[in-house]
């Protein structure tokens, strides 16, 4: 069964896009409130799961605190200040020699991994030296 490709859906990929700092999904909902009001809540995290689901935008499950999401679909791993939460690409290789690993130990198979490394960005190491 072939998705429709709503207005709303749109509005959702576009604020993905617009925000490009890995939005949650009530920042998503807010960006889109501003313009749009009448759009609502679920309406929006209910695209958000579509969209993640079809491949569109990359559903970033967070250890602690909201998920996220992205727009860039290329394989990448991703990096959260634990000061003030931003979250940034770290553009490495998969290391599919892991998920091979993973695989035989469990007898799992498509093992697939998401990886966010934590630490202290520039911005609030320089604050703190400060």
């Amino acid at each position: 069964m072939e998705k429709r490709n709503t207005i709303q859906k749109q509005l959702v990929l576009d604020a993905v896009a617009q925000l490009a700092d890995h939005p949650t999904a009530d920042e998503v909902y807010a960006h889109i409130a501003q313009k749009h009001p009448t759009v609502s809540k679920a309406t929006v995290y209910r695209n958000l799961s579509s969209l993640s689901e079809d491949g569109v935008l990359r559903h970033v499950r967070m250890p602690e605190g909201a998920d996220r999401f992205d727009y860039t679909l290329t394989p990448h791993f991703h990096i959260e200040c634990i000061c003030c939460g931003a979250l940034c690409d770290v553009c490495l290789d998969e290391n599919k020699e892991i998920s091979r690993k993973v695989e035989q130990m469990t007898g799992y198979c498509d093992v697939q991994y998401d990886i966010v490394f934590t630490g202290v960005c520039p911005a609030c190491r320089k604050h703190e030296t400060e």
